[in-house]
């Protein structure tokens, strides 16, 4: 498994288009500032480490909607006739303006599309409170946010959110560890998908920060002023050695690679899709640049043998249909619970990673888009049904791929160490 795990990454790297997976060039635009919906939050962590530095540069082109530069030629190139008098287009004018009512309906009519496809909870790029944000100036590490308020996080998701087997099976401390026994065959495959899904992600997370936790010297300070950050094996033992997890760790490092399948698949999948847009910053060579890596960047993708096959799950009428729609639902609430998380950049880490879990989930099952036994998305067809990425999306869901890349790359360097010894 982690020889095509390393393949692909090699040559990403090689390609360029790691640029893209570290997002030079997509600078997601995130809101911090939300309340928490399901509960008082009262835990706001006051670590400097917590803080996230928000963009103070931003390119115009990232800020502002696309220039279609095909229109702008055609309005260069009409000025340029013979004869041509602006006078010309005043008798045929006509108000293509909207009122502010319309305008709200439009919106509101939107919402409720965008709601019946999406599977998270998407933040309002037009909010006040929304912010972009430069990854590489805020990466995710372990930041010191522990203790009840991080554990409530994990046990509303897994207890409240996850599916659960038919037969009661007693209040669990931790949900996450049922994964050793039997509950999960009991689910159908639909179910068993989720919880794995989610599983994957947080053995992803918890990776992150045990590759980069905040080091300190025999005394308990840190080492300098603003921290060290480095691998800590123990910690990585801690939630992954199968003696000390009583056997659910390496279920847990498996489930890492289910998900990376899952979202490989859903880049595959919408290759035809990401490679017709226009990725556009208002820098042309830096346009380019983007272009180009997220094109080396999906061509490795499709490269890559198919592992994770969505068509056999929910087939099966007005059940299956049903079945999906909870599915959808259990996961719109994870994606909101991320706005509980006290810690602003675990928050902002979090927020990226599921919205990209997400937005590959949409891909993958958002209605019939594809043709029978076509492997990617069908572009008309697409366009049919009104599916379409918003840049939060596409953002997310290629920063999120990246995350468990350097996931497996990081448990592999573990590996490593833990032989040495």
């Amino acid at each position: 498994m982690s020889r095509c795990v390393e393949e692909p990454l090699e040559k990403m790297r090689a390609t360029g288009a790691s640029c893209v997976l570290r997002g030079s060039g997509l600078l997601p635009r995130v809101n911090l500032n939300k309340e928490c919906p399901f509960w008082e939050d009262d835990s706001k962590c006051a670590i400097r480490y917590c803080s996230v530095k928000p963009c103070t540069d931003v390119p115009e082109g990232i800020k502002g909607a696309p220039i279609d530069r095909s229109e702008k030629k055609q309005k260069e190139k009409s000025h340029m006739v013979p004869g041509h008098c602006d006078g010309e287009n005043d008798l045929g004018y006509l108000n293509t303006t909207l009122s502010k009512e319309s305008k709200v309906g439009f919106k509101r009519w939107a919402a409720h599309d965008d709601a019946q496809l999406n599977f998270c909870k998407i933040d309002d790029e037009s909010s006040e409170d929304s912010e972009y944000v430069d990854l590489l100036l805020n990466p995710e590490r372990y930041t010191g946010y522990a203790g009840p308020s991080a554990h409530r996080i994990w046990r509303t998701i897994y207890q409240e959110n996850c599916f659960k087997p038919s037969r009661a099976i007693g209040r669990y401390t931790d949900f996450s560890s049922i994964g050793a026994n039997d509950f999960l065959k009991e689910m159908c495959l639909e179910k068993r998908t989720f919880y794995r899904a989610i599983s994957g992600l947080h053995t992803s997370i918890n990776i992150h920060l045990s590759a980069n936790y905040l080091l300190s010297d025999q005394n308990g300070f840190e080492v300098s002023k603003d921290g060290q950050w480095g691998p800590n094996v123990q910690e990585f033992q801690a939630r992954f050695d199968p003696e000390l997890t009583g056997g659910e760790g390496p279920l847990r490092l498996k489930n890492l690679y289910f998900v990376y399948l899952l979202e490989l698949r859903a880049l595959a999948k919408a290759a035809p899709y990401l490679e017709s847009l226009e990725y556009y910053t208002g820098n042309e060579s830096e346009d380019n640049d983007v272009s180009k890596a997220v094109k080396d960047l999906l061509t490795v993708v499709k490269s890559f043998p198919e592992h994770f096959d969505e068509s056999s799950m929910f087939s099966g009428g007005q059940q299956a249909a049903k079945l999906k729609e909870e599915f959808r639902q259990h996961f719109w609430n994870v994606s909101r619970i991320m706005d509980c998380v006290g810690c602003d950049k675990c928050r902002l880490w979090g927020k990226l990673q599921v919205t990209g879990l997400g937005t590959a989930l949409k891909i993958l099952f958002s209605g019939n888009l594809d043709q029978p036994g076509n492997q990617n998305l069908d572009l008309p067809a697409a366009r049919h049904a009104k599916f379409q990425l918003s840049r939060i999306e596409i953002v997310a869901l290629i920063n999120a791929f990246g995350r468990l890349s350097s996931s497996i790359m990081a448990l592999e360097n573990f590996r490593q160490s833990i032989t040495k010894r």
